[in-house]
């Protein structure tokens, strides 16, 4: 029985968010080594298998057209910087036992984009979006008030994502491209990282063979689900592929509660429950917006 587009697509969305969530037990597993050696490893075995991945499907026609394009290339600097920042917060939080909060900074991610939107590129908001952003502002005021300190994680991961996505919503360039310039564009500051541990005695790699064995696998989980991802967008309305994309901090909250036993108190539950009414408010109005188009 042969897939539909669109069943297809679905599947590739729920592999790409679905390997997203679960990747905490991936870094769990080499958390022996330290964030900054783990996201060096990542940079370098993502861009081997890029350049693979690429040069099997399309060649680098792509590569060498950014190299004479000055600002673009600028452009991807930051872009690259940003996702680096990101992925090192994201990892140290899953050492740290904080990664109820980074999937906090997923969950409100959706709601920073569209704020962003209104507020870089001119975006209307429609009435259930600002109900949406107010709503998921009080839960982030909440957690404030509950704590006595910003949730930090939670806000540099949705910040940070929320800045990548509008500048490469800027990028003229595809996302499997895009990635392995910005890749390439941080891989010998990752190799000259590791380098400097190696020679100064701090390289970790070889310390545990199972751990050894397991750090390329830090580059199938960077382009594996992109190219399901990228898969996903071309099959699936974008509402929906902004639904399923809830899958993947749903995932990190279970992991961190249920298998890794981080706390969540009755209190931190107030505060969720504000930004889990927030997305319901954004869902519906996704939803109601694309009814239209798909009649």
């Amino acid at each position: 029985m042969s897939l539909t587009a669109s069943q297809r697509g679905l599947a590739c969305a729920l592999g790409a968010f679905g390997i997203w969530g679960l990747s905490p037990l991936y870094f769990h597993a080499v958390g022996s080594i330290p964030a900054t050696e783990i996201v060096a490893h990542r940079v370098l075995w993502s861009v081997l298998l890029l350049a693979a991945w690429i040069g099997l499907r399309q060649g680098f026609g792509v590569l060498r057209t950014v190299l004479g394009q000055p600002r673009l290339l600028g452009l991807l600097a930051l872009t690259a910087c940003l996702t680096s920042a990101n992925w090192l917060v994201f990892v140290w939080s899953v050492g740290a036992g904080r990664l109820v909060e980074a999937s906090l900074g997923y969950f409100i991610n959706p709601l920073v984009n569209v704020l962003f939107g209104r507020l870089f590129l001119g975006e209307r908001l429609r009435p259930l979006q600002r109900l949406a952003v107010g709503v998921a502002a009080a839960g982030v005021a909440l957690k404030v008030w509950q704590t006595g300190s910003l949730p930090w994680i939670a806000l540099f991961l949705a910040g940070t994502f929320g800045t990548y996505g509008l500048l490469r919503k800027r990028a003229p360039i595809d996302a499997q491209n895009g990635l392995f310039v910005e890749t390439l564009l941080v891989a010998p500051f990752a190799l000259g990282y590791l380098g400097w541990l190696a020679i100064s005695g701090g390289l970790h790699l070889g310390d545990r063979p199972v751990v050894t064995a397991l750090l390329p696998v830090a580059g199938v989980m960077t382009t594996i689900p992109l190219a399901l991802f990228a898969e996903a967008a071309r099959r699936l309305p974008l509402s929906t592929v902004g639904l399923v994309q809830y899958l993947s901090p749903t995932l990190n909250f279970l992991i961190a509660v249920l298998l890794f036993g981080e706390a969540f108190r009755s209190a931190d539950l107030a505060a969720f429950a504000l930004i889990w009414a927030a997305l319901a408010l954004y869902s519906a109005d996704a939803l109601r917006a694309a009814r239209p188009a798909a009649g």
